[in-house]
């Protein structure tokens, strides 16, 4: 097929967003590379953001091209052969298996704490903020937004000093650090990411809470209240009901267990192409179903609160601090890799923007709470 005819495929599909070739308007692209028009035919997402980390094409306002995209539909009209044979692996193979939970950790979370530092802010707390204080008051920055955020999931738990707590999924520890020194509770916390792990040990030397390089899986010892923040988004299906055993196992009876991850509007067996080779290896976004479906007979759902609309403001606020930061990282994160990011970011606030990605937080008991259990905002 001719560039021409490609190109006139391409126009037709982007006319759907209002989106045009060479236009004037900051969401239009501009195309660098006619090899653009065969690369996103044939390979749908993976083809797009590849082309995109290849300085194919261009736009001003990336986020917003995307957005217009997927409010329209359009990804939903080009799988490409990347998303089939992705859909056939999911299918065949338990991608997020014990072998291979360190993955992402090796991947994505050890790309660099220099990276994560300049990004996320004064806490390193990668998952969505939470942009009101308790009285329900708008924020307006980024680290205070954190901090509601993570006093929010203290106050839904009822965090008592003395209780013990597991953290599965810590991250760099700030949360755990939060809660040790707010609500004086006392923690264990594991992560798939050695990066992690040794930032969080540093950052809570001191502080009653332990953090380990650990499979959830291996977890098997008595906790009062147990929360999980983005973490998630990295068991897959084919593991959720090992998941919320392990979960209940390790729960007392009258504990409390806070589940913090993004949600997708449908059931899917695996993540997007591009996100999967580039950014999240072996994820997938979980549906309502699927949660639901997993929880039945593990626990009671006391609590199901959504705030997704907060992560496209997250997103810009990530992005706009590692944007600042670029000239100071140094040459290890180089123009090809900036442009991935970019593209990771602006993809991501199209996500929640385009609201087909959703922000949960589930509180969960093993019996239910006595006389009902009333939800703090």
């Amino acid at each position: 097929m001719s560039v021409a005819s490609l190109r006139k495929r391409v126009e037709e599909l982007l006319e759907l967003a209002d989106v045009r070739i060479d236009g004037d308007r900051p969401w239009d692209l501009q195309v660098d590379d006619d090899a653009f028009y065969a690369r996103v035919l044939a390979q749908g997402s993976l083809g797009l953001g590849e082309s995109y980390m290849d300085g194919a094409w261009r736009t001003q306002a990336l986020d917003e091209m995307l957005v217009r995209l997927m409010r329209a539909h359009v990804d939903e009209r080009v799988h490409g052969w990347a998303a089939m044979l992705d859909g056939l692996r999911a299918h065949l193979i338990n991608l997020q298996s014990h072998r291979r939970s360190f993955t992402i950790g090796e991947r994505h979370y050890d790309l660099g704490n220099d990276l994560y530092a300049a990004m996320l802010g004064r806490r390193l707390v990668y998952s969505c903020a939470y942009w009101r204080d308790r009285d329900g008051v708008p924020l307006d920055d980024l680290d205070a937004a954190q901090e509601a955020k993570l006093d929010l999931v203290c106050r839904k738990l009822g965090l008592r000093p003395g209780m013990r707590v597991l953290d599965i999924g810590s991250g760099w520890g700030e949360a755990l650090k939060f809660a040790a020194e707010r609500y004086l509770v006392r923690g264990v916390g594991v992560t798939v990411s050695g990066e992690q792990l040794d930032y969080a040990r540093q950052r809570c030397a001191g502080l009653p809470v332990e953090f380990r390089l650990q499979d959830y899986r291996e977890l098997n010892e008595p906790f009062d209240r147990i929360f999980s923040l983005g973490m998630f988004e990295h068991v897959g299906v084919k593991n959720y009901e090992t998941y919320f055993d392990v979960a209940r196992r390790c729960l007392d009876g009258d504990g409390l267990f806070l589940l913090h991850t993004i949600g997708g509007n449908r059931s899917v067996g695996h993540s997007d192409p591009w996100i999967a080779k580039y950014i999240f290896p072996n994820s997938m976004l979980p549906s309502a179903r699927q949660i639901a479906e997993h929880v039945e007979g593990r626990f009671v759902i006391e609590d199901w609160h959504n705030f997704g609309a907060d992560y496209d403001r997250t997103l810009q606020a990530w992005r706009r601090n590692v944007e600042a930061a670029w000239d100071r990282l140094g040459p290890r994160y180089d123009e090809r890799f900036r442009r991935m990011w970019r593209f990771y970011l602006a993809a991501s606030m199209a996500t929640f923007r385009s609201r087909h990605a959703q922000l949960w937080q589930l509180v969960l008991s093993p019996e239910g709470v006595p006389g009902g259990y009333v939800a703090p905002r």
